[in-house]
């Protein structure tokens, strides 16, 4: 296995499409009417895996079931898209047996974040494309997250955001620069609990010249401290260009301001906190291993590449 140098676009979600629906972590109830007639309003056909519909205590179904299911999702060249159902816990369990070959051989928008960050690292990684960080199908499509939630996702996936463009983020919610700067590089990151439970493996960030984006929950300030510390331990933190700090719930916003200017101020990159992608309501998607500028004294994060392209 050799590591990608560059990240492709993937082909855009097409009119009429078919999106995939795989559970490749956690189990979750799913009405599957309500999901089915959710997609269907927007103009797409859903097509539910195997692994959605099974429980093996707090995984959805056996590491079997949901590895054949996501090998199955990207093999399948009617499938133009695939949806996580949930996070928690279990894509790290896969990692060793994903077939990249298939992968890269059938590149196609793949979308969710939580646990899902090991996925993101290892398919960037290893089969070298664009992969989203966004909404999961359970809990934010269906839970009726408020918007841009929805929109960012759909706009991403068909192309409408192109390169050149800025990210939008709402109003509503503003952000914080934390260091001041412009560096451009690959977006690449996630759930941080998730970046540090891969270190040291085959699968661990490849952080040289990255946009680091991290964001958390659940996590009191005590044990972010402990994440950024193993990723500074680990000359990770040294080799980013500029980092972007999504939505780190339930963690006092001032007190994570001042742990993150002790991390990241001896560095000297810029440094935006307050994205609203994670676990929150928006959750903005995000294009991982896509080639972006930030400029954290402008709040603004502007996309360099294309992400998708039309067939």
């Amino acid at each position: 296995m050799t590591t990608q140098l560059t990240t492709c676009a993937v082909p855009a979600l097409r009119a009429e499409g078919v999106i995939g629906l795989i559970a490749p972590a956690g189990p979750a109830e799913l009405d599957i009417d309500k999901a089915t007639q959710w997609m269907r309003a927007r103009g797409y056909t859903l097509r539910i895996f195997p692994g959605v519909s099974q429980r093996d205590g707090y995984l959805a179904g056996s590491d079997d079931v949901r590895l054949n299911d996501l090998h199955a999702a990207f093999a399948d060249s009617t499938i133009d898209a695939i949806f996580c159902l949930r996070g928690g816990y279990g894509t790290p369990r896969l990692l060793d047996r994903l077939d990249f070959d298939l992968l890269r051989a059938n590149p196609k928008p793949f979308v969710g974040y939580s646990d899902i960050t090991a996925l993101h690292l290892a398919i960037n990684r290893y089969a070298g494309f664009v992969t989203f960080h966004g909404p999961m199908y359970n809990a934010d499509l269906l839970g009726e997250k408020q918007q841009p939630t929805e929109s960012s996702l759909f706009s991403m996936l068909r192309g409408q955001v192109k390169a050149g463009s800025q990210l939008t983020h709402p109003v509503a919610y503003p952000l914080t620069t934390v260091e001041p700067g412009i560096a451009c590089g690959r977006l690449l990151g996630g759930n941080l609990s998730m970046i540090a439970a891969v270190m040291g493996t085959a699968y661990e960030i490849d952080a040289e010249g990255i946009i680091l984006f991290i964001e958390d929950v659940n996590e009191p300030l005590y044990r972010i401290d402990r994440l950024l510390t193993h990723l500074r331990l680990a000359d990770k933190l040294a080799q980013v260009a500029g980092v972007v700090v999504g939505d780190v719930a339930g963690v006092d916003s001032l007190a994570l301001e001042r742990l993150l200017k002790q991390t990241f101020e001896p560095l000297c990159i810029p440094v935006l906190s307050g994205w609203r992608s994670g676990h929150c309501n928006p959750n903005l998607t995000l294009p991982m291993g896509a080639r972006v500028r930030l400029d954290a004294g402008e709040r603004r994060l502007v996309l360099e590449q294309d992400v998708v392209f039309k067939v």
